[in-house]
């Protein structure tokens, strides 16, 4: 196992994708509530601010309205710690994400079409500003948002082997964003081609039709490595042509389980900058899940300084 990654003048890792506000009411169902909280919501921030939290330098890059909800997105991933590399928009905005927690069907609704995210092009990070970090992170969720979005992944996998990254790839399919066969071609080739992969069993199944991970593996032959995420069941982890590793995961009283395949990516991420054995890295993806499962946020709250 090679020796813990060293901080450098850059950050150790760089998230790229779209957060957006969160709007929950908080008094009834949407259509009817009177009162709501606001926060923030985006699969790679998820990622930036738990990788924050475990002490490592992490910054998180996209594109933000030129409004008072980027400013609140901002603001709060600056106070958990994570670097801003965010291009303002004055003529899109932040996109906005409501729950419906209070509904017969639980469901979420997203305001992100024409989004400041979504106006994301290729070379939006160069090899260049990408110099010295050492793994870049991105999901399925980035590639979904506009073609200009998809062929910035193209090139954002391209320039970061080029500065000498890992690549990092969170499947995490959005059944809202795009067709499923527009998803299920592009999702397998990024994975494939990614240094390191995290890809739901469910999800797989969903748009590949593989029930097992031994068949997620078969159909995903080139990922370095491909981890596995089976709910409460556990996480595999095939590295090259090693014997796959299972951890199993905790168990956990599920208050919303929203936000924990986020968790479990920074956790293990976190766990890999360390140095850690395969085992410890998936042990640390649950640790982190565990925290995010027992709550009804993506994040967990901040403590507050003494």
């Amino acid at each position: 196992m090679s020796s813990p990654i060293s901080s450098t003048s850059a950050p150790e890792i760089v998230c790229i994708g779209e957060t957006m506000a969160l709007i929950t009411p908080t008094d009834a169902p949407l259509a009817d509530a009177a009162q709501a909280s606001i926060g923030l919501a985006g699969a790679e921030s998820n990622v930036a601010a738990g990788v924050a939290s475990s002490g490592h330098r992490v910054a998180w890059a996209s594109r933000l309205g030129d409004d008072p909800l980027g400013d609140r997105v901002a603001s709060e991933l600056e106070r958990r710690g994570v670097e801003l590399w965010v291009e303002r928009d004055d003529a899109a905005p932040t996109g906005v994400m409501f729950k419906d927690p209070g509904a017969e069907s639980s469901s979420v609704y997203y305001y992100r079409r024409g989004s400041a995210a979504s106006r994301m092009e290729p070379g939006f990070l160069t090899a260049r500003r990408l110099d010295g970090v050492r793994i870049v992170h991105t999901t399925g969720i980035t590639p979904a948002l506009s073609a200009s979005c998809r062929e910035t992944v193209d090139q954002l996998f391209s320039d970061a082997r080029t500065a000498g990254a890992l690549v990092s790839f969170d499947v995490n399919d959005r059944r809202p964003l795009w067709s499923r066969e527009e998803a299920a071609e592009t999702l397998a080739r990024l994975a494939d081609t990614a240094d390191i992969s995290f890809v739901g069993r469910d999800e797989a199944e969903r748009i590949w039709g593989t029930a097992t991970p031994a068949e997620i593996r078969a159909f995903l032959p080139n990922c370095a490595l491909l981890v596995v995420k089976d709910g409460d069941v556990g996480a595999t982890a095939f590295h090259g042509d090693d014997e796959p590793i299972f951890v199993p995961a905790p168990v956990v009283d599920v208050v919303e389980p929203v936000g924990a395949g986020d968790a479990f990516a920074s956790g293990f991420l976190a766990a890999t900058l360390d140095g850690a054995d395969l085992a410890a890295r998936l042990s640390a993806g649950h640790a982190a899940a565990e925290r995010v499962l027992a709550i009804a946020a993506d994040l967990p709250p901040l403590v507050p300084l003494a």
